[in-house]
């Protein structure tokens, strides 16, 4: 990390980027060659940053760098840079967790608010790859150890309530980019927001059953209240698979600058929302009825097996690795001991999987009514088509937030998801036809 001033700020583009790279040493030698001959482009299509990939002569690199301002609004939407800066620790810590699942940081600039990564090729954005019907081999493996290790050595069964406390004050100042979940995922498509919109007119009766539907206004509520007020382990954030880059053998975690620490639930039930969608959304992708049969069977599998891995590695972290000021294990002396505390182990993870599948439709209504919505859905051609798929999975997840007792296990999510799979909604209805 260098030791600029915050006044030294200016966004570079191509040609000042490619000076700031030549002044750093260490970078100009990994990439090789003079610094003319570099390749530089700006490949950033998400939401609010500037991300180039930088090719020399020997190697390449990927380079991000903050905008203060949402970069989907434009300036209008002002957003503070010290975002890149909790990034950049949130990597630091989950290299330290899950090595090897995220990409290798190499240089960070806190008052450009620029951070330099290894350049993941040929690894290509998840999200993409399902669009495509690609199945990925390793993935459940490496996300759930991802999951399972930085939640649970975050979490009070693993630190001292003393470190758990620093490293909740350590990432407390993120508090803008909470305010964008706070209000995109948890307010804004329950209510008329400017910056809401949906596949019109198919989906206006159901944007407007979703403003008028007390019982899921609780649901949202309650979970908004879980995600403000439950600091329980430092999570990514924005852990969808837009934000992880995938090939057939090798899974890495990116753009984690939405951490902080909240509710576990809300990284794992993005996941699982993330597949659901790309379940839900295959049948748009066909070029022929049935074409995707094992696809979406391989995402349903998966959707299973996340959860069911996950638990699995979480719980033997538990049983072996706690060393937190929760549970201690002086209250649980002896067989009887050891019994009763397995029992609130399974409890406990029972909690949050309840947790899990509301926050997994929370994620799944805001990508469908909200702002920013997912290629999944919109890269589907015909609207109509289109809005089938997301009424399939808007009435998934509202079973999954106000009817959480019909979803007790993971395959009770995935019996539902097949269940809707050929429903066909009536647009031309309000609420009770997707009810």
């Amino acid at each position: 990390m260098t030791g600029s001033r915050a006044g030294d700020y200016r966004i570079l583009h191509e040609a000042a980027l490619r000076d700031y790279l030549a002044g750093q040493p260490d970078l100009a030698a990994l990439l090789g060659g003079e610094p003319a001959s570099w390749a530089i482009t700006e490949v950033g299509d998400g939401n609010l940053n500037l991300v180039f990939i930088v090719t020399g002569g020997r190697a390449g690199i990927a380079v991000k760098q903050a905008l203060p301002y949402v970069r989907l609004v434009g300036e209008s939407w002002p957003l503070p840079l010290s975002r890149a800066h909790y990034e950049y620790l949130a990597l630091s810590r989950q290299a330290q967790l899950a090595p090897g699942l995220v990409p290798a940081l190499l240089h960070h600039n806190e008052a450009l608010a620029l951070t330099v990564m290894e350049l993941l090729t040929p690894h290509i954005i998840m999200r993409k790859g399902l669009v495509a019907g690609t199945r990925y081999p390793r993935f459940t493996g490496d996300i759930t150890t991802f999951m399972a290790r930085t939640l649970f050595f975050t979490s009070d069964l693993a630190r001292s309530a003393a470190e758990k406390k620093e490293g909740i004050a350590a990432f407390a100042g993120n508090h803008a980019l909470c305010k964008i979940t706070e209000d995109l995922i948890f307010t804004d498509p329950y209510r008329i927001a400017e910056q809401n919109r949906w596949t019109a007119p198919y989906l206006d009766a159901l944007a407007a059953s979703l403003r008028d539907d007390m019982e899921l206004h609780v649901a949202i509520s309650r979970l908004k209240l879980k995600f403000m007020a439950s600091p329980e382990a430092l999570i990514h954030g924005d852990l969808h698979t837009g934000s992880i880059m995938v090939t057939d053998g090798e899974t890495r975690v990116i753009d984690p600058e939405f951490a902080f620490y909240g509710p576990m639930g809300f990284d794992v039930g993005a996941v699982i929302a993330n597949l659901l969608m790309a379940y839900f959304a295959s049948a748009g992708h066909e070029r022929a009825p049935g074409e995707r049969a094992a696809f979406e069977a391989w995402v349903l599998e998966t959707v299973e097996a996340v959860w069911n891995e996950f638990s699995r590695k979480f719980l033997a972290l538990w049983r072996t690795e706690a060393a937190g000021d929760a549970y201690p294990v002086s209250l649980f002396p002896g067989e009887k001991g050891a019994a009763r505390l397995e029992a609130e182990r399974q409890a406990w993870m029972q909690r949050l999987f309840a947790d899990t599948v509301g926050f997994a439709g929370a994620k799944t209504i805001r990508r469908i009514f909200g702002l920013a919505h997912n290629i999944d859905f919109e890269l589907i051609e015909d609207p109509k088509v289109r809005a089938i798929s997301e009424a399939r999975a808007v009435r998934l997840a509202r079973t999954m937030m106000v009817e959480t007792a019909k979803c007790p296990d993971i395959g009770s999510v995935t019996s539902a998801a097949r269940e809707l799979h050929n429903w066909m909604p009536e647009f031309s209805k309000d609420w009770g036809a997707y009810s």
